[in-house]
C-alpha cells in the first residue's frame, strides 16, 4: 500500500455539556491512499461524523475539544497549521459532501453562483470559475447547466441537490474527498446513481474517497476497506468482504445479522376482508397531474408496501387519504363510507382509525411538549378513548409498548434518539386505538439495528391489535421481511402490484426488476455481481441525468420568470410553479444597507461577484452539526 495521503492517529475529542464531558472520540486511527476507497461504517453517535469533522476543523470549539492526537495530510500535521494555512487547505486539498444537502445549500444564492463561490474564494477568477460551473453541472448529470445554474436549491429534487454538492465538492479537484452518508433516505435508484457517480470520479481523478455511512449496502457497493466504529471507538477494521465474511467483534456481528432481507419472505395466504379500497383515485396540481386513476385495496391486518421513486406519488397517496390534501377525483372507501366526501363532522371522528406515522419525528414532534403531552394529546381531541384519570397510566402501557419506560414520559422529544424519538411517534399514532396506520419512510433514515428493531416493533403490534399496515418506503429489503403485499408506482400510476414472493422473485415488469437490481446487499460479492449486471444491462454507461428519475411537482423546472431578472427583462407570462424565495433584509445577510442584493432586478457587473454574506456560513465552509 502506498503512503498514506490523510492519516488520523490516536484522536479523542470531547464535548463540554451541562450533564458534564462527552467523549465522541477516543483514540481513534484510521488511514486513506490515493485512489482508495475507505468506509467509516457505524450508527449515529459512534463518532464516525465527528472524527470526518475535525480533519476540516468543523467542531465547534467550545463545546468540543480535541484532547489528544494528530490528523496527517502528506505527512503534515493539519491540527498545528493556523487558520490561514487550513482555510487554503479546506476545500482545494481536502473537501467534503454533507448528508442534507437542503441545509447547506444557501436557499438565497443561485446553484451556479454557490459553486462559482468555492472557486472564486481560492483565486479563480470569476469568469474562468463560471465556465468551470457549467462543465462541473454537466460532469455530475444535471440536465442542461446553463439554465440549472440560474436555479435555487428548492427548484431540485433530492438526488439533484446531491449531485450539485458533490459538484461544488469536486470544483477544487481535492486531493481528498469526505462523504457524510451522501445517499441517506435516498431512493435505490438515485442511490445507485449517486454512488455510480462517486466511483467514476474518483478513479478518473485518483482522489482518496472516505464514506461515513451506517448502511452495509453502501460499503459493498463501493469501499475496499472499512472501519467499523461504536461508542466513539474503532472496534474492527479490514477489506470490506473480510470484515462482512469473518467479523470478529461481537457489534460487528449484531450490524450484519440486523441487515434486512435476508429472512424468509411472508407465506401468501388468502387475501382478507377489505377495510379500505381506492377507486380510480387522481390528484393534479394545476396542469400537473400527480395521480393517474390509482385503484388498490388493503385488507384486514394487512401490511401493503408502496414502492416507487420520489415523484411516483406515494407520499400524495398517503396526504389524500388523511384528507390532508384533497383528491381532484375518485373515491376512497373506508368500511363502506366515501372518505372524500366526508363531511367535517364525519371526518373528525374517523380521524381517529386512521393514523400516521411520518419520516422525520424531529419535525412531527412539537419539540416545546413533553413526550405525555404529545401522546395524550389526541385524548383531548377525541374524549371518551381514556378516561382522563388514566391518561398517565396508559401514557406509561404505551411507552413500555413501544420499548420505552415510564420516566421518559416528562421529557422532551430533543432529549432521545432518532429511533426512539420515532418510537414515540409509534406511540402516539396507537394512543387513539386507530385501524390503519400509515408509515411514510418511517424507516428509512433509521441505523440498521434501531430500524430492525422498529420494524419488529410494528410487526408486534400488527399481530397483537390487528392492525392494517399502508407502509410507503424505497428500502426494498425492509419491504420484503415486513410486507405481505406490494404496489410498484412509478409517474402517480401504478405499475405493478402483487404478494412480496411474486414482485421479488418474478417480477413482470421492467421497471420493477430495475428497482430491484439497484437494491443494495450488504454482501460485498452479491453486490459485485449486481453491479456487473447493471453495467451489462446499461451497456458499461455511466449514470447520467437521462437516468434520473422525472422531477416531480416539487422540483419542476424553471420557467424564463423563475430565472433571476435581467434589468427588468422580465417573461410576464410565464408563472414559476416555485418562484425563488425572496432575499432577506440587508441586515440578515451582513451586507450594508443600500448595498445592491445578488437577487435584486439588475445583476452586477460583468466579471464582479456578488459580496459573500458574512454572518452566515460560506457555501464552501458550512456549519458543521457534530
Amino acid at each position: 500500500m502506498a503512503d498514506p495521503l490523510l492519516e488520523i492517529r490516536d484522536l479523542s475529542v470531547t464535548f463540554d455539556t451541562a450533564r458534564g464531558p462527552v467523549h465522541a472520540v477516543k483514540h481513534v486511527s484510521w488511514s486513506v491512499g490515493p485512489g482508495e476507497v475507505l468506509a467509516i461504517l457505524g450508527e449515529s453517535g459512534s463518532g464516525k461524523s465527528v472524527s470526518s469533522s475535525a480533519v476540516l476543523d468543523l467542531i465547534d470549539m467550545p463545546p468540543g475539544r480535541i484532547d489528544s492526537g494528530e490528523i496527517l495530510f502528506e505527512g503534515r500535521n493539519i491540527l498545528e497549521m493556523s487558520k490561514a494555512e487550513r482555510r487554503r487547505l479546506n476545500g482545494r486539498r481536502i473537501a467534503m459532501i454533507f448528508q442534507d444537502p437542503l441545509s447547506h445549500l444557501n436557499p438565497v444564492w443561485t446553484v451556479g453562483w454557490q459553486v462559482e463561490e468555492t472557486m472564486v474564494l481560492h483565486g479563480t477568477p470569476r469568469a474562468e470559475a463560471k465556465a468551470e460551473t457549467l462543465r462541473l453541472l454537466a460532469k455530475v448529470g444535471i440536465p442542461d447547466p446553463a439554465a440549472a445554474a440560474e436555479k435555487y436549491p428548492h427548484q431540485f429534487s433530492g438526488g439533484q441537490r446531491q449531485r450539485l454538492m458533490i459538484a461544488m465538492a469536486l470544483a477544487l479537484k481535492p486531493d481528498v474527498l469526505i462523504a457524510d452518508e451522501p445517499t441517506t433516505a435516498l431512493d435505490v435508484t438515485v442511490q445507485a446513481q449517486i454512488l455510480g457517480l462517486l466511483e467514476e470520479l474518483q478513479k478518473e481523478t485518483g482522489m482518496a474517497l472516505v464514506i461515513i455511512t451506517h448502511d452495509l449496502g453502501v460499503v459493498a457497493e463501493i469501499a475496499q476497506r472499512v472501519v467499523v466504529m461504536s461508542k466513539g471507538e474503532i472496534v474492527e477494521a479490514g477489506s470490506a468482504a473480510e470484515v462482512y465474511r469473518n467479523p470478529q467483534h461481537p457489534y460487528t456481528r449484531r450490524l450484519i445479522a440486523a441487515a434486512p432481507g435476508k429472512g424468509e419472505i411472508r407465506a401468501e395466504a388468502e387475501p382478507p376482508a377489505p377495510v379500505l379500497s381506492l377507486q380510480n383515485v387522481s390528484k393534479k396540481y394545476g396542469a400537473f397531474t400527480a395521480l393517474h386513476g390509482i385503484s388498490y385495496q388493503l385488507g384486514e391486518g394487512e401490511t401493503l408496501a408502496i414502492v416507487g421513486e420520489s415523484g411516483s406519488g406515494k407520499s400524495t397517496t398517503a396526504r389524500l387519504l388523511l384528507r390532508l390534501e384533497e383528491a381532484s377525483g375518485g373515491r376512497a372507501l373506508y368500511r363502506g363510507r366515501d372518505l372524500f366526501a366526508m363531511p367535517p363532522k364525519e371526518l373528525h371522528a374517523m380521524r381517529r382509525d386512521i393514523q400516521m406515522v411520518f419520516q422525520d419525528p424531529t419535525q412531527s414532534l412539537n419539540p416545546r411538549m413533553t413526550v405525555f403531552q404529545l401522546i395524550s394529546e389526541g385524548w383531548a381531541i377525541h374524549p371518551g378513548i381514556v378516561e382522563k384519570s388514566r391518561w398517565k397510566a396508559r401514557v406509561a402501557e404505551l411507552l413500555r409498548e413501544v420499548g420505552l419506560s415510564e420516566e421518559h414520559m416528562h421529557r422532551h422529544p430533543h432529549q432521545f434518539s432518532g429511533g426512539q424519538r420515532q418510537r414515540i411517534a409509534i406511540a402516539r399514532a396507537l394512543a387513539l386505538e386507530p385501524r390503519i396506520i400509515v408509515c411514510d419512510e418511517a424507516v428509512s433514515a433509521l441505523d440498521v439495528q434501531v430500524q430492525a428493531q422498529v420494524i419488529e416493533l410494528l410487526a408486534r403490534l400488527r399481530a397483537s391489535h390487528g392492525l392494517s399496515y399502508i407502509f410507503i418506503a424505497h428500502d426494498l429489503p425492509v419491504v420484503r421481511d415486513f410486507a405481505d403485499r406490494v404496489l410498484v408506482m412509478q409517474g402517480g400510476r401504478i405499475v405493478e402490484q402483487g404478494s412480496v414472493q411474486q414482485i421479488f422473485e418474478a417480477p413482470r415488469e421492467a421497471y420493477t426488476r430495475a428497482l430491484l437490481a439497484a437494491s443494495l446487499d450488504p454482501d460485498p460479492e452479491v453486490q459485485a455481481r449486481r453491479r456487473a449486471a447493471r453495467k451489462r444491462e446499461a451497456g458499461a454507461a455511466p449514470p447520467s441525468a437521462a437516468s434520473a428519475p422525472a422531477p416531480s411537482h416539487r422540483s419542476a423546472p424553471a420557467s424564463p420568470a423563475a430565472r433571476p431578472a435581467r434589468c427588468g427583462r422580465r417573461n410576464p407570462a410565464a408563472a414559476p410553479p416555485h418562484p425563488p424565495a425572496p432575499p432577506p433584509p440587508a441586515h440578515r445577510r451582513g451586507r450594508r444597507p443600500g448595498t445592491r442584493s445578488p437577487a435584486a432586478p439588475c445583476r452586477p457587473r460583468r466579471g464582479s461577484a456578488p459580496r459573500s454574506p458574512r454572518s452566515r456560513p460560506s457555501a464552501t465552509a458550512p456549519a458543521a452539526s457534530a
